[in-house]
């Protein structure tokens, strides 16, 4: 069974750390959105640093690699539970990078 949205916040909450905003909406296509943002960070245009993804589970690790990435550039000291996954984060990101460099143009 598929959790719900108010436990999959909850659960990315928690491994987010207490740097982080999390939020999970529904898009139009009735599809689960997650939000994860910076309380500290602010980018040019005065919003607060955030990730977006819509997607089931692949939205959601992709979310949370992109904060953990954030985390460890910006905040180098933090401690979030989510850092335990940077090594599977890494490796994602290689991943993809090597598939883009092996697909050929469209």
């Amino acid at each position: 069974m598929t959790a719900s949205r108010s436990a999959r916040q909850r659960k990315a909450v928690a491994e987010a750390g207490p740097l982080a905003t999390v939020r999970i909406d529904v898009d139009g296509e009735q599809q689960l959105v997650y939000k994860i943002g910076c309380s500290v960070c602010v980018v040019k245009n005065r919003s607060a640093w955030s990730a977006y993804r819509p997607g089931g589970d692949n939205g959601f690790m992709a979310a949370m690699d992109r904060w953990i990435f954030h985390l460890t550039e910006k905040h180098p000291g933090a401690d979030a539970p989510c850092l335990a996954f940077l090594p599977a984060a890494q490796q994602r990101l290689h991943e993809r990078r090597e598939q883009v460099a092996t697909d050929p143009p469209a």
